[in-house]
This record gives C-alpha cells, structure tokens and sequence, in this order.
C-alpha cells in the first residue's frame, strides 16, 4: 500500500530538515523490487493540461544554515568538498554516475531530478498542491537527485526513460531502478513507452 500525500510530505518534509553532512546516494530499489513495482504502476497516457512550468516546481530548499538542496548534494556527492561561509562549494572531487566524468569543479554540475520534473508534472505532479511539488523537487530521501556533468543533464532535458538513458551502460540498471523506486513512491502514472523501456531494461537487472 503507498503512503498518502500528507504522509509523505511529512516524510519528505522531515528529510530536507536533516543536518548537513556527507551522506551516500540513496540506494534504489533492488531489482526484484523494481520488477514487481513495476507491475503496479498505472499506464496512462502523459497530460499536458493545464501546462507545465518549472516555477511549479519550487527550488532549492534550505536543508541545514545557509546549506540548500543543491549544495547538500554536492557535498553528499563528492568526496573532500570544501564550502565557504555561504555554503557554496569550492572545491572538491566528483564523478558524474551517468557517464563517469570526473571534475574538482562545482560549476561544471548540475543537480539532476532523475525523474524530470516535467515528467512528474505529466504524470500526475499537475493535481498534487505546490507543497507537495516542492517536496518532490527536493527529495533527499529518494534516489531522485544527483550531481551530474552539467551538459549531460541539458541533454537529458525532460526525456524519460524511454527516450534517454545514462551513456554508463554500467549505471543504466541502476537508474531504471531508482526511475521506478520514485515513480511508485509518489504514485506517477507511466506512459505504454516507458513500460516497455523498464520491462525490457529491468529484465537484466
């Protein structure tokens, strides 16, 4: 049975409030989870109506102090990051898991919401109350953000998972795991595509 909204915005509420500290990324869902997960997502047809904009989406929460959502990413992320009083990065070592490039930069990464926010908005995020959006936006909790290459996220865009995939063909399983770990916590429907892309992928997982 999933959670009810006030549930989880309570959940998640409580997880953006945690104290700032290098954490390890949230680990998906097993396979075999995925796989039977999976089969209880509704398949429904994406809705654009009434239209999307990423002001719906509210970013970045302030986690910890002067510390927000991208910063507490990062630092969760890399490995000797160093922040300055605004808690804004300023050195450290990164390795984007989407393709394996490494960077002692924080400019050169983006924060990824694994499912787009655009994707959750069509999905069923366009009925969900600006709180809740916002939750989503800034989950800690679930393996729904990530430090990535900020040209491989432009690239990404808004494409789900059948029509983009981490070039890493050694993360693709992962990350089927985590687009079905998030789509499932938060009750998102997926489109007929995607439940061939995910059966097809998660059958090797």
């Amino acid at each position: 049975m999933q959670l009810s909204f006030v549930t989880l915005l309570a959940i998640v509420s409580a997880s953006v409030a945690a104290p700032l500290s290098p954490r390890a990324l949230p680990t998906p869902i097993s396979g075999a989870t995925a796989r039977s997960q999976l089969a209880e997502l509704v398949v429904a047809v994406d809705s654009n109506s009434p239209a999307y904009s990423r002001d719906l989406f509210k970013t970045w929460d302030i986690i910890s102090g002067t510390c927000d959502t991208r910063e507490t990413v990062l630092k969760r992320d890399g490995t000797n990051v160093v922040t300055n009083s605004a808690c804004t990065a300023t050195s450290g070592n990164w390795v984007s898991p989407y393709d394996g490039v490494a960077t002692t930069l924080a400019s050169d990464l983006d924060i990824d919401h694994l499912v787009p926010l655009k994707e959750a908005w069509l999905s069923g995020a366009r009925e969900w109350t600006s709180a809740q959006r916002e939750a989503f936006a800034n989950d800690l909790t679930r393996p729904q953000l990530v430090a990535v290459t900020d040209n491989l996220n432009e690239s990404k865009g808004d494409k789900d998972i059948a029509n983009w995939k981490p070039p890493l063909a050694s993360y693709v399983c992962t990350y089927a795991r985590a687009w079905v770990q998030v789509k499932h916590f938060y009750a998102l429907t997926i489109d007929s595509a995607e439940k061939t892309a995910l059966t097809s992928l998660l059958a090797n997982c």
